[in-house]
């Protein structure tokens, strides 16, 4: 897909009021030069005016500011104490008495969490966390989405990041009903999946994870059965100082978008992404080695890209947050900054439970002291019968 041109699947025959402006503006420019005239070409997106800027507002939060602190919360019949609390897990700022800055949906959601805790739907605490969570999450997912909206006009139009930042403003309109949709989906199909990770198959993840374990491992107490791994970019940082700013933008993108793909494929969760590393987990210490394997090939294949240090540890995590802690993390963490680029290890307990599967190849390597765990006898994870994984 060029630059430049889109399949007509995304966009009908029709010029958009973008490309009109766009039309527009290069014409005007092209007339400017042939009269030699000394005044700055108008831009090709006009930033939006404050009326738009104020338009979209109400569209988002359902109406004009009109309400304070205090009387949302007086009319929904708690402290204003309680109000700020939901609000600071939202991740909202701190604001005066004297500010007018709520709506009737504001409102409506907070009636929503205190109505749960009074019904006895949730606790206090747990309704905290549980909106702290929709709070981290929709925060980052707005970044993401106008960040994206971003890179659109700068690579389509040739404008600057503070022009496109500008114009972006009139982009948005139509575009919040569909995207609303789709996180709403999302959404349920998410907690499905995790409904079906977390619980239905959590016994028989624990059951598999016994084998290879004497009981007296520090994560025997945790509740989850999970294979973790890491996968690291070689050489990031040194790279990274001599990128510019749009191809340190392409290179983490990039990386992140093949990763994402290869766990998704693999039946794996993207647990997070620290700059240049990412954190995965699955059920199955097989899906963890496909997924390993997958990625380390992946990033070995780009030309683009760096190579990857990978490592893959099976055993018993705690999720918390969005997020999983135990020794099976540390560990992983660990055997990846022992990698060579290109390369995948696994501990002991792991190839213990790979080793009656001929799609792997096993070798131990020498025992390295590790920091936190001691004497560790790595095992170098590599490819054996089989294609592994397939991406489309």
């Amino acid at each position: 897909m060029g630059k430049h041109k889109r399949p007509g699947v995304w966009r009908s025959g029709r010029p958009s009021r973008r490309d009109t402006l766009v039309t527009t503006a290069r014409a005007k420019r092209s007339c400017a030069s042939l009269e030699e005239t000394t005044d700055p070409p108008e831009p090709l997106l006009p930033p939006a005016s404050r009326n738009q800027t104020k338009a979209l507002e109400a569209q988002l939060l359902g109406g004009e500011r009109t309400l304070k602190r205090r009387d949302v919360a007086a009319g929904v019949g708690v402290s204003l104490l309680s109000a700020r609390k939901i609000w600071r897990a939202m991740g909202f700022p701190n604001l005066g008495d004297d500010d007018v800055a709520f709506t009737e949906r504001d409102k409506d959601a907070l009636q929503i969490v205190v109505t749960m805790v009074r019904e006895g739907l949730l606790t206090e605490e747990t309704a905290i966390s549980v909106t702290r969570s929709i709070g981290q999450m929709t925060d980052r997912m707005a970044v993401w989405q106008i960040e994206a909206l971003v890179e659109d006009l700068v690579v389509e139009h040739g404008i600057s990041d503070a022009e496109a930042r500008r114009a972006v403003v009139s982009e948005l309109p139509n575009l919040i009903a569909p995207l609303e949709e789709l996180l709403v989906y999302s959404y349920r199909r998410q907690l499905n999946a995790g409904i079906q990770r977390l619980a239905v198959r959590a016994s028989e993840g624990l059951a598999a994870s016994e084998l290879g374990r004497d009981g007296g491992e520090d994560d025997a107490p945790l509740p989850l059965a999970r294979a973790v791994g890491f996968a690291d970019l070689v050489s990031y940082t040194s790279l990274s100082r001599r990128m510019n700013e749009k191809t340190l933008a392409r290179l983490v993108q990039r990386f992140e978008n093949i990763c994402a793909e290869i766990i998704s494929v693999g039946g794996g969760r993207l647990v997070k992404t620290i700059g240049d590393e990412v954190l995965f987990n699955c059920e199955t210490p097989v899906a963890g080695a496909q997924i390993s394997l997958a990625l380390a090939e992946a990033m070995a294949a780009d030309d683009f890209l760096p190579a990857a240090r990978v490592a893959m540890v099976w055993g018993r995590v705690l999720s918390r947050l969005g997020d999983i802690y135990g020794p099976t993390v540390n560990l992983a963490a660990r055997l990846t900054s022992l990698a060579q680029p290109g390369t995948v290890l696994i501990d002991s307990v792991t190839a213990s439970a790979l080793s009656n599967d001929d799609r792997f190849i096993l070798t131990q390597l020498p025992v390295e002291n590790v920091r936190g765990f001691g004497e560790i006898a790595p095992v170098l994870l590599e490819r054996g019968k089989g294609k592994g994984l397939v991406v489309d």
